[in-house]
């Protein structure tokens, strides 16, 4: 089985957000992803292994720098036209998070931690950037992403006296602060942290602290890894 220039060429469009879009579709790379799509409820709608096309083909529709022996094309979830909450466990809630490797990352992290909802402000790097579903690592097969307004969403929290939680350098320890299982986590962007507005809403300030206290350490964490330590830290309760 060999590839079209057609199929190329549509492998190479989907490198561009706008092409993702219009054909509700996405490229996932290696053999472990491409066999956990074929698993999932996802439709796998092309694939190739590099043995059917060669190297030099391979290396035309690959959006990675080395190429994986396997690619596929992956039509995207259609998007929710209304949010169905669950408000029996703690959720997710990232705020203008811009880098895809930390989103994809944050996706294994809620997999791992079998956090099912996971929200974003609608200006968080898109869901389906290729270095998000690689970060991801199959998570995204079995997580999804709801793009919303997240003053909204934390006031549906606040409406059912759920609290709502948030990391911040003037927050209480997180090791010994009491914490509920049910609630909102509202995670930061990298370089600004959780914005002006949305600290107003957040009931529960957080903070991770270094370790010992009185030595001086890094400036802050990588959003990624501050949500891996918030993630645990709710899990352990």
């Amino acid at each position: 089985m060999d590839i079209t220039k057609a199929q190329i060429k549509h492998f190479r469009s989907l490198s561009s957000k706008k092409y993702r879009e219009k054909y509700g579709e996405f490229i996932i790379e290696g053999e472990k992803m491409v066999k956990e799509a074929m698993d999932s409820d996802l439709d796998v709608v092309l694939s190739f292994h590099i043995d059917e096309i060669g190297y030099e083909k391979m290396k035309m529709i690959s959006l990675l720098s080395s190429p994986s022996p396997a690619i596929a094309i992956v039509k995207r979830r259609k998007d929710n036209d209304k949010i169905v909450h669950d408000y029996s466990d703690i959720a997710l809630a990232l705020d203008s998070v811009r880098d895809p490797g930390n989103l994809g990352t944050i996706l294994r992290l809620a997999d791992w931690f079998g956090i099912k909802q996971i929200f974003a402000s609608t200006d968080t790097v898109e869901l389906y950037n290729p270095k998000t579903v690689q970060a991801s690592m199959g998570a995204i097969f079995r997580k999804n992403i709801i793009y919303t307004d997240l003053i909204e969403l934390a006031s549906s929290y606040k409406e059912k006296n759920l609290p709502i939680y948030g990391t911040f350098l003037d927050g209480e320890n997180i090791y010994t602060k009491t914490l509920n299982n049910k609630g909102l986590i509202i995670m930061g962007s990298e370089n600004n942290g959780i914005s002006p507005a949305l600290e107003e809403v957040v009931s529960d300030k957080l903070f991770i602290p270094g370790y010992p206290a009185d030595v001086h350490t890094s400036e802050s964490l990588n959003v990624a890894i501050a949500t891996a330590i918030t993630c645990s830290e709710f899990r352990r309760r």
